[in-house]
């Protein structure tokens, strides 16, 4: 792992972070491994701020932590503000961003040159001690004054998450309240060269993992202790958590779907997992594999599932490019056979950035009811999804990669090498 500061260390002033400019690896690749924190955040929130305008929103209240984190780097008790929407951050298109911080908690993000002032939150356990009767009109009407002063008149404020009753305390305060969630993701769907390089270095960690659990994998050992190793190499390697918990064995193998359990591991049995991780940075690592349990080999059936799904991830990365409609690639995509379709994944690409993002593309006979249309473009980052299982079987395939969608096709972020004993030749 590269020894750079990580983009939210909260004990550092400004002047004590180092910068290190965008490069490419020494061996010449093009994915970029190093960066300036400082331009990261710069270049986030100006894209958020090109979306704003484009949209014609006056300011942004932004309760989700990973819009908060986008807008300006600032994160805080990630797990509880995703269960507590009571942290928020006010982005004005003109005008001084504001966090309204969780008491005593403001010096974890004032050292960031993306937060101009920090104030309390006036919704601070609200909930938790019924009064949001109490909280929702002195959040509107503080809202309010801010659009006042910088909106220019323009009265659009977009919520990505929030209770009704602040969305109301908005509205009552003349404010024009909109949903945002989507126009954040779509914003997001691009990324920055800077983005780029911490996703390579988030998958160098979850490979690194996912190595460990590998190496662990034996007779004996139980579901949870797996996911132990990989969950621990994670933070080991500088990761924040990991999402689900799609590690699962034999006949949990199919359907696909199955949690972490006690269940105890057998030889000739496969182990399938899915890394989902929030990793260095903040950034999503998202690639999965399938391993082969010793002593002895797989049988032909094991060999035939994992061809297909090896098949099926490395037909519809060639389909890849920039300026290829989402239409079109699941029309074109890999044609499932028959007695697999009932178990198919979701989807056949999506998004990836600080979690699973935008696109998500689904199968064609999906299309119409989750999928809308669109284009891959130069800078998005996507995960190929394969999963290969049918009804009454005991075992399922799972294999994903993780790509960068350049201006000449892709590049691959997913290095992790495949298990060479399950795409053997059958006999």
């Amino acid at each position: 792992m590269s020894t750079i500061e990580f983009e939210s260390l909260s004990d550092h002033e400004p002047d004590r972070i180092p910068v290190v400019p965008s490069a490419p690896m020494a061996n010449g690749d093009s994915i970029p491994t190093a960066f300036d924190p400082v331009q990261l955040r710069g270049g986030r929130l100006a894209r958020l701020r090109d979306m704003m305008r484009e949209q014609e929103y006056a300011a942004l209240v932004l309760f989700d932590p990973n819009n908060q984190r986008y807008a300006t780097g600032s994160r805080n008790m990630f797990g509880y503000f995703l269960r507590n929407s009571t942290r928020y951050i006010y982005v004005p298109l003109e005008g001084p961003v504001i966090l309204f911080e969780y008491p005593g908690s403001a010096h974890v993000s004032t050292w960031l040159e993306t937060i101009d002032e920090s104030r309390t939150s006036k919704v601070v356990w609200s909930a938790v001690n019924q009064r949001d009767n109490l909280s929702s009109d002195p959040f509107g009407i503080e809202i309010a004054e801010l659009v006042n002063a910088h909106g220019g008149g323009n009265r659009k404020v977009g919520l990505d998450r929030c209770a009704l009753n602040l969305a109301r305390s908005l509205e009552a305060q003349g404010l024009d309240v909109y949903d945002c969630m989507q126009d954040t993701l779509h914003c997001r769907r691009i990324k920055t060269p800077e983005e780029i390089a911490c996703l390579a270095q988030s998958m160098a960690g979850s490979e690194a993992a996912v190595a460990r659990v590998e190496e662990a994998i034996r007779p004996g050992i139980t579901e949870n202790e797996l996911f132990a190793i990989m969950y621990g190499n994670v933070i080991e390697q500088g990761g924040e958590f990991i999402e689900t918990r799609l590690l699962s064995s034999g006949p949990r193998t199919n359907p696909w779907f199955n949690e972490a359990s006690d269940r105890v591991i057998r030889p000739g049995e496969l182990v399938a997992l899915d890394t989902d991780t929030i990793g260095c940075h903040g950034y999503y690592s998202d690639f999965s594999r399938t391993f082969h349990v010793g002593p002895g080999k797989p049988s032909d059936y094991q060999r035939h599932l994992y061809r297909m799904a090896y098949d099926q991830v490395h037909h519809n990365m060639g389909l890849l490019g920039p300026g290829v409609s989402y239409r079109e690639l699941a029309e074109r995509a890999w044609k499932i056979p028959a007695r697999f379709l009932d178990r198919r994944y979701p989807s056949i690409i999506h998004g990836v950035g600080m979690h699973g993002e935008t696109p998500l593309v689904a199968h064609h006979m999906d299309f119409d009811a989750f999928s809308k249309d669109g284009i891959l473009e130069p800078g998005m980052v996507v995960s190929v999804e394969s999963y290969i299982g049918e009804v009454g079987a005991a075992d399922g395939v799972k294999l994903e990669e993780e790509v960068l969608i350049t201006d000449s096709g892709i590049e691959k972020l997913s290095r992790y090498p495949f298990d060479d004993r399950l795409l053997a030749q059958e006999v």
